[in-house]
């Protein structure tokens, strides 16, 4: 005797919600994303060609396959779609963060705030105008490198009074020394964010 239809959508929804992920790996995790954005445009015109570039080609099938399933299962109703469809956003943006080697705990909301720099990187990319990114981090830059030299600075004049203040001298002159190489590496480098993250300076200095 055949499942009820209704028995079988639970059962279909469960298998996609066991298959998405418990732990993941953090940016484009917001569900008004660039990642969801596309995957919503994906399932809509039902072409997963159209996510595809946010995964690296190893993680590719498994996109193929979830994407397979949540066209499946959303057939069954509006709910089993709703679940369907964060099924899919779920392992999409989970499959492009392992790609990026970076850490993701999950999707988060609309509107959550994502900061000042990956905001007006948006911006500058949607304008064609970089200006106010750069305004914008030349002036973050100046502010760190200021601080951090006039800590240093300080900690310097009082260093001969005791150990302790040496010490002290020692830990701003290592902050100020890696700010600095940090901000030059960065300038510099072209790796892609897994292999910049594993040549941070300031996990490799000898200071």
């Amino acid at each position: 005797m055949p499942l009820p239809l209704a028995f079988r959508t639970l059962l279909l929804i469960a298998a996609l919600l066991m298959l998405a992920p418990t732990t993941a790996f953090a940016h484009c995790d917001t569900m008004d994303g660039p990642v969801v954005r596309d995957a919503r445009s994906a399932i809509a015109s039902r072409d997963v060609t159209l996510v595809l570039k946010w995964v690296k080609p190893d993680g590719e099938q498994e996109i193929r396959e979830a994407f397979a399933r949540a066209l499946a299962v959303r057939a069954l109703g509006q709910e089993a779609e709703r679940l369907a469809d964060r099924f899919f956003f779920e392992t999409l943006v989970r499959v492009h963060r392992q790609g990026e080697g970076a850490p993701y705990t999950g999707l988060k909301p609309a509107g959550v705030e994502i900061g000042p720099a990956v905001a007006t990187s948006d911006g500058a990319l949607e304008s064609g105008s970089v200006d106010a990114l750069v305004k914008l981090l030349a002036a973050e830059a100046e502010r760190g490198i200021r601080d951090r030299f006039a800590r240093a600075v300080d900690a310097r004049r009082h260093m001969g009074e005791s150990v302790e203040r040496g010490r002290a001298y020692v830990a701003a002159y290592v902050d100020f020394v890696h700010h600095a190489e940090r901000l030059h590496s960065d300038a510099v480098s072209e790796a892609g964010h897994a292999e910049h993250e594993a040549a941070r300076p300031s996990e490799t200095h000898s200071h």
